[in-house]
């Protein structure tokens, strides 16, 4: 560390991950009376709600990315290294990383979410998850791709496999991206890809649940399955996964769908680290802490956000893995930690629930509060809104608005690029050479 970051004498807060809950453990300890060291594998802050529309060309990577420099380059005492964490020594109150360990007196973890297969290994091979930018660039590389590749037989028919592509999940993620889906089969396919008949397109949308987005009200579930079905959206509800082999996708109802494109947005877990013996792991595989987010059999580690489990009788598993829950922890855990260096009793977490939304295409979208439910183009109006307001740095702000606002006059997604060839594990098996089979190339952001 800089001699006038190591200088303060301030007691060390490291705080794992650049995130929700991390950016505002950060921003709130800014001039408090700590050295606060931010720990990232990447150098940018990702807004995640909107990482759908990277996959589907409706916004490019740097709208929804942030730098973390930017933000904690002007605060004194936060600093921010750009590491990948392989383990805590809680002995010695230590962080191991690629690039050195780092000591510290308060350790925060706030490493959000991983994809949850639910043990499923032949799907975790083969299908696509969506929790990073660098995945979204493959799904949005995959996708055209695969128009690319259909264009090149000389029959087509509506059961090639490069034709039928699959979410699984019908949470908001699965809902968002079905309905990008399908607007590009409409709007998109008709434009780019004239030679292609939008017909023969299938997009499939798999639940296990007898309804869609299963948090909210049971009518704006409705409204989204009307909504999806009507754009042409095949909705397999009560439907469950048993295995992927990268071509063919099993139904245990006994139905299987050749598929190339399997997009697995059916569930998420807790992204822990190495060294926690003393943790108690619960549902999620999330680390169970007290009202404080303090981690059980630990005095002085912490967790917020995905990584974190606060159970009690309202929330049994701990509270929704969602941005607004990690937002809320993560400056309610900084407040606490400003008390605790006035000598004040830190305040239990409470969760102000501010709803839930999800858009399903143009003028489509169902919005549940504590207050009010929305549906349709209101509903839209205020997905849109909020989005917007959540985005980090004015900049993202304004090109993520422009983009939405071409997309919508012109009916075409704006960024239908491939910077970078993607190339799925069956592939590779399969065509050791041949069109599509080139190394994967970083994107300029």
């Amino acid at each position: 560390m800089s001699n006038k970051f190591h200088q303060l004498p301030y007691p060390t807060v490291v705080v794992i991950g650049g995130g929700f809950a991390g950016l505002q453990i950060a921003k709130y300890l800014h001039k408090k009376p700590y050295r606060v060291l931010v720990l990232d594998k990447n150098n940018f802050h990702t807004f995640q709600p909107l990482l759908y529309q990277v996959a589907t060309g409706g916004l490019g990577s740097d709208a929804i990315a942030y730098p973390l420099r930017k933000i904690i380059g002007p605060m004194p005492n936060v600093a921010f290294r750009m590491a990948t964490v392989q383990g805590v020594n809680t002995a010695q109150n230590e962080v191991i990383t690629n690039v050195g360990n780092f000591h510290y007196d308060y350790l925060i973890i706030a490493t959000g979410a991983i994809t949850n297969y639910f043990g499923n290994t032949n799907v975790e091979k083969y299908a696509m998850p969506l929790k990073e930018i660098a995945e979204s660039l493959d799904l949005r590389s995959n996708l055209l791709q695969e128009f690319e590749r259909v264009l090149l037989t000389k029959t087509v028919t509506g059961t090639q496999p490069e034709l039928n592509f699959v979410i699984v999940g019908g949470g908001p993620t699965g809902v968002e991206l079905a309905g990008a889906f399908a607007e590009i089969k409409k709007n998109v396919v008709p434009h780019d890809f004239s030679e292609l008949d939008p017909d023969l397109i299938n997009t499939y949308l798999i639940e296990a649940a007898p309804r869609l987005l299963t948090a909210m009200q049971p009518h704006l579930a409705e409204a989204a399955l009307q909504d999806l079905t009507n754009m042409g959206v095949q909705v397999l509800l009560n439907t469950l996964v048993t295995n992927y082999n990268g071509k063919t996708l099993y139904l245990k109802n006994g139905a299987t769908i050749d598929t190339n494109t399997v997009v697995w947005a059916a569930g998420v877990k807790g992204n822990l680290i190495n060294g926690l013996e003393k943790a108690v792991i619960v549902r999620g595989n999330r680390l169970k802490t007290n009202e404080f987010n303090v981690v059980e059999g630990y005095d002085n580690i912490f967790a917020v956000g995905d990584a974190a489990a606060i159970t009690c009788a309202e929330f049994p598993d701990g509270h929704p893995m969602m941005a607004s829950v990690a937002v809320q922890q993560g400056l309610h855990l900084a407040k606490n930690l400003y008390r605790l260096s006035k000598r004040q009793p830190m305040l239990p977490f409470v969760y102000r629930d501010k709803g839930s939304m999800a858009t399903i295409g143009r003028n489509k979208a169902v919005v549940q509060t504590s207050m009010f439910t929305l549906k349709g183009f209101f509903a839209w109006f205020v997905w849109m809104f909020v989005h917007l307001l959540l985005l980090v740095g004015f900049r993202n702000r304004f090109i993520t608005l422009l983009n939405w606002a071409w997309s919508y006059f012109s009916y075409k997604g704006a960024i239908r690029l491939i910077i970078r060839p993607y190339v799925s594990k069956y592939q590779r098996a399969a065509q050791p050479t041949g069109y599509g089979i080139t190394a994967p190339q970083p994107e300029l952001v």
